[in-house]
């Protein structure tokens, strides 16, 4: 059976993506910095809570050894992110980027190096890194794009990280297939519920990309559609 870890599930997408996991079969185990949040989330779902703050060093160490203790690591899903207050480029400082690369950039890198080992166990090991479109440079640039009005510098920043983290990931470890996607501009805390698609068309690329093959597409970034301009 495929073991799957989301960080950031107890809620929004990453709820949505566990359930949908939960159905396909897999054993997935709910990520979540509030222990309480996820244990309840867990327990809708038919999961396993697993105490985790992905910007803090001893937190996915400890998760790290939870999952190990219980077996493999097949599926590693990045999905905790922040957005925090948009600042525009004129009032942005290194103190407004500094909480949403902790999280979106440092937090990722922080829990792939600590799951990597029980990754490389797996037959088939999937990483998903939950980026977006603002993380396109060629998108954000062009004013004929809904991207390009947001007015914002720390989140498109730090998942145009996100992204190259992703590509160079791939290239080190080619025996894991590890791609970013976008799952669009989703109804979720993180906007404020602004966001103009469901959790359930959202989570649409981050379930079909967990679940690739051992011969399917690696360091790409996707959205529903197919492959988006870096």
């Amino acid at each position: 059976m495929t073991t799957t870890l989301i960080t950031g599930a107890n809620k929004g997408l990453g709820f949505e993506t566990a359930r949908r996991l939960v159905e396909a079969g897999h054993t997935v185990y709910v990520g979540s910095r509030d222990a309480e949040r996820g244990r309840r989330a867990a327990e809708r779902l038919g999961a396993h809570m697993i105490h985790i703050d992905v910007t803090d060093e001893e937190s996915v160490a400890a998760a790290a050894k939870t999952v190990e203790a219980r077996g493999r690591l097949d599926v590693l899903i990045n999905n905790a992110g922040v957005e925090g207050t948009v600042v525009g480029a004129g009032e942005t400082t290194v103190d407004t980027l500094r909480p949403l690369f902790e999280t979106n950039v440092y937090g990722p890198v922080r829990v792939t190096h600590a799951f990597l080992p029980l990754l490389r166990r797996s037959p088939a090991p999937v990483v998903v890194n939950v980026s977006s479109g603002l993380a396109s440079l060629a998108l954000v640039s062009a004013p004929d794009t809904p991207t390009h009005a947001y007015p914002g510098v720390a989140y498109p920043a730090s998942k145009t990280a996100l992204n190259m983290i992703t590509v160079q990931y791939a290239k080190a470890f080619p025996d894991i297939r590890i791609n970013a996607v976008e799952p669009g501009f989703t109804a979720t805390d993180l906007n404020g519920h602004r966001g103009t698609q469901t959790v359930e068309e959202g989570a649409e690329i981050i379930v079909r990309m967990a679940q690739v093959g051992p011969d399917g597409p690696t360091g790409g970034y996707v959205d529903a559609s197919g492959p988006l301009p870096w």
